[in-house]
């Protein structure tokens, strides 16, 4: 049956089916990805909270929201690894944290990806905005992995010649972007080329913004960039690829992979002090409206009803950037769950997430589906009648037909959360297994024995009162069940395969890459 309709004061003229049947031609898929973007931060989901939103407000009315949305990790390349291979990143070596500046790519060549697969059905496939999942960079020395967090960013770097292994050789047409906002080099990419070259040395000045990269100061930059610019160059280019590609013989594949919320917190001229509450606050507007920018070309482009626009978050909300400040002010970005971005609590990895399809999907709806990022690509394989491969997509369960409102038994049960430190969640319906590290600093845990805590979140929403010793029989259960899901290398039903690293939850991992199996 159809899900229920969220109450918002909104004008809506919109047609819908409850239909399963597959489209007539393949739709285009816009998928907007915000970088620390909390549960909380729609203010239409939330209305108590401060921050205006009117251009995701907007969109929640035309489409539906999943209030059980988790990002497969806390955390950035993780959780950009899930989305595009539809698999966790824990079953890769990374076991902690994200790529760091110049570290090689963490989806390995060969890998299907969810831009390779739509490519193969037909498919103009475009990247705009933040990457961060490694290039070989060309230099005296290879790009690697390294313990030291960031232990390249001294190396020379040869940036006249060709970036490779990026975003043209893991299934995009087209890229551009940078690697993230606050690693170097800091300059735009486009495919394989650094645009402009980091001739320019990075001086740290906190007056251009909130957490400016300062471990970085006398690393390369463009001449004349200025952070503050990036949002609206990026939602420039978004833009221009909808009106572009909308204009061609085929349908298209547009990841807009935004850079904000997250830091360096410098919005442009025209959100600076318009929340009236914080920088951090003036940058949810500014992600807000870039969105929302990308959302209206697609309308003005007259593809809306053959267009599947998502929008949902890397990760929970930064508590760095401003958090202090948006509590005082009545702001609350992880709404009632526990946490923030990086932890293994629900406010690490629970994240807003709408899908509108117009005429396909009923307007102002909402579902408690339990849903993974992961579960992207096996949804827009879904909606254009194609088939996963047998070879990728371990972790992707579709959600297309709880989106349609023509839901059957099955779908997703169970999910695996993820956190910076590498702490491991399993969740299970209403339940939820933690196993958290014996300390809040890593060093300090690593190689200690995990602490084991159970909640149930139908009951504990905040995860306030840990039930592991009065509930020993659903701790065995679930446990068993999470073995499952690692030693099968897979989630999905009906295929298995094998994690490229050895995975261990019990205790807390010695090194940040972990080695193979073998």
């Amino acid at each position: 049956m159809c899900s229920r309709s969220l109450i918002l004061p909104l004008a809506l003229a919109a047609t819908f089916s409850c239909s399963s049947e597959s489209p007539n031609s393949h739709p285009n898929i816009v998928l907007i990805l915000a970088d620390d973007f909390g549960v909380g931060d729609i203010q239409v989901h939330y209305p108590e909270n401060k921050i205006a939103t009117p251009y995701l407000d907007r969109l929640v009315g035309q489409g539906m929201s999943f209030t059980d949305a988790h990002s497969p990790s806390a955390v950035c390349t993780p959780t950009r690894y899930g989305l595009l291979t539809g698999r966790y990143s824990w079953r890769t070596r990374l076991q902690e944290w994200v790529l760091a500046a110049y570290e090689p790519p963490l989806i390995s060549e060969g890998r299907p990806t969810l831009p390779g697969v739509l490519r193969d059905n037909g498919y103009a496939t475009a990247l705009v905005g933040k990457w961060h999942l490694g290039w070989e960079w060309a230099g005296p020395q290879a790009s690697r992995m390294t313990e030291v967090r960031n232990g390249q960013k001294t190396l020379e770097w040869d940036f006249t010649k060709p970036v490779q292994s990026g975003p043209t050789t893991r299934g995009f047409d087209y890229y551009f972007g940078v690697d993230l906002p606050n690693m170097p080099p800091f300059s735009y990419i486009e495919n394989d080329t650094v645009v402009t070259a980091p001739t320019d040395r990075y001086v740290y000045d906190p007056s251009e913004g909130v957490v400016m990269p300062r471990g970085f100061e006398g690393s390369p930059m463009a001449p004349g960039w200025r952070f503050r610019e990036i949002v609206p160059e990026l939602t420039r280019r978004a833009v221009h690829q909808v009106r572009d590609l909308a204009g061609r013989d085929k349908p298209f594949f547009l990841l807009y992979s935004m850079t904000s919320p997250h830091e360096p917190i410098s919005p442009s001229a025209t959100f600076q002090g318009k929340s009236g509450i914080a920088p951090i606050a003036d940058f949810v507007m500014e992600t807000d409206w870039s969105a929302g920018q990308v959302i209206e070309a697609i309308d003005d482009a007259g593809i809306a009803e053959n267009t599947i626009v998502i929008f949902t978050a890397d990760n929970g909300h930064s508590h760095y950037t401003g958090w202090d400040e948006l509590v005082e002010a009545g702001h609350m970005p992880s709404g009632q769950y526990r946490g923030h971005k990086g932890d293994v609590w629900e406010g690490g990895h629970r994240v807003p997430l709408v899908v509108r399809w117009t005429g396909r999907i009923e307007p102002n709806s909402s579902s408690d589906r339990l849903v993974s990022l992961t579960d992207i690509f096996a949804t827009s394989l879904a909606a254009i009648g194609a088939d996963l491969p047998d070879d990728g997509a371990e972790d992707s369960i579709s959600f297309l037909d709880f989106a349609l409102g023509t839901a059957s038994p099955g779908g997703r049960q169970s999910l695996v959360s993820h956190s910076n430190h590498g702490e491991f969640a399993y969740r299970d319906g209403p339940w939820k297994l933690v196993y958290r590290n014996a300390s809040t600093r890593l060093d300090e845990s690593r190689g200690q024995p995990t602490v084991t805590e159970l909640y149930n979140l139908s009951s504990d929403e905040a995860e306030a009162h840990n039930l592991a010793d009065e509930r020993p029989e659903t701790v065995a259960k679930l446990r068993e069940r999470f073995d499952e899901v690692i030693s099968r290398g897979a989630s999905r039903a009906g295929i298995s395969s094998a994690n490229d690293a050895s995975v261990k939850y019990g205790t807390t991992q010695s090194v940040r890459w972990a080695p193979s199996p073998e």
